[in-house]
């Protein structure tokens, strides 16, 4: 059994959560942690956890942690190719095969840059065993698809010597567990647009654009059985090939979202009318711009990404226990409202 663990990413919102889950349920693990800034309380909060100071583009540290590693957990942004490289070779000098986790999510599968379903229903549903040669077919330009690709070489190459696993969650809500980065993004996003559309809440088309979700601590379920799988040697977890792993527990077209915010903006004050109303394509366009993903804002309000965890679910039995998003996302709402 390989106890070790290397994890990065410990104080984002995915990665700190398997960090605390994994010291949490398992105090026996040797757990390592790369970060670039020491939160204030962490080493009084994780008196076992070994911190080693770095960042993403320290590639000599990556590689000697990882190769001292059993298992290596890596977070937080999944499309830096350096890190990711760096890990890889670290883990490749190991004399035993060792095991990596990496996160990826479903915006891989998003059709936000085609006109066709953007504000629609795309009735593709993607599992991750039936459809596992098509997403391993998806157009180079895809999101995260640069490091899956990385990732899939790796194992045409050296599958032998290497055991890898994606995990690759839908949108996820509910308060995360770490030291830093405690609920997502997706909430805040949207109440910081708002005010760009005449203080509406907005959709586009039908609004019936459909994504899959997962609260915090169901994904955490999952990420457990796999990091224990690994522990473990391997054990009832695929790997390489097989090892890609959606998490998705629901799914909630745009507007049923969108419209259930409204309620609670309204009813905080923060908005006077919660109704959502339909907006045109520059409406959407003008919410969000970030220079290096253009269309970013399509992609969050008006496009598709449907899941099914048939493997979690076929090996693990997993399925979603916590609340569903309708159910407590008044909570993440409360939150995006404090820090406006």
């Amino acid at each position: 059994m390989g106890r070790k663990i290397f994890l990065t990413g410990a104080t984002g919102y995915i990665g700190g959560s398997v960090f605390d889950t994994i010291v949490t349920h398992h105090p026996e693990y040797e757990v390592t942690v790369l970060l670039r800034n020491v939160p204030q309380d962490f080493s009084s909060r994780y008196p076992k956890v070994k911190i080693i100071k770095g960042d993403y583009d320290s590639h000599d540290i990556l590689a000697a942690a990882t190769s001292n590693a059993d298992v290596v957990v890596h977070n937080g942004n999944s499309d830096h190719e350096p890190s990711l490289k760096a890990i890889i070779s670290g883990l490749l000098t190991r004399q035993t095969p060792g095991f990596l986790l990496h996160l990826s999510g479903s915006g891989i599968l998003s059709d936000f840059r085609s006109d066709t379903y953007l504000g629609k229903l795309n009735p593709k549903i993607w599992s991750d065993v039936d459809d596992r040669d098509a997403i391993s077919r998806l157009p180079d330009d895809a999101l995260h698809r640069n490091t899956e690709m990385l990732l899939g070489k790796t194992v045409a190459e050296h599958g032998d010597k290497i055991n890898i696993a994606i995990m690759c969650p839908p949108d996820i809500y509910g308060k995360g567990k770490g030291p830093g980065k405690t609920w997502s993004a997706f909430v805040p996003m949207y109440v910081d647009s708002v005010p760009k559309v005449n203080n509406r809440i907005f959709y586009y088309r039908d609004g019936a654009n459909t994504r899959s979700w997962v609260h915090i601590d169901d994904l955490m379920t999952l990420y457990l059985h796999v990091v224990e799988a690994a522990v473990a040697g391997g054990g009832n977890a695929q790997w390489n090939r097989e090892g890609y792993y959606f998490a998705g527990t629901q799914e909630h077209s745009h507007i049923d979202v969108v419209s259930a915010i409204g309620k609670h903006l309204s009813a905080q004050g923060v908005i006077e009318n919660g109704a959502p109303v339909a907006v045109d394509i520059k409406a959407i366009d003008s919410t969000v711009n970030v220079p290096w993903l253009p269309g970013l804002a399509r992609y969050l309000w008006a496009s598709n990404s449907r899941t099914r965890a048939d493997r979690a679910r076929k090996l693990f039995g997993y399925q979603g226990k916590a609340p569903g998003l309708l159910e407590v996302l008044e909570a993440d709402v409360a939150h995006a409202i404090s820090k406006t």
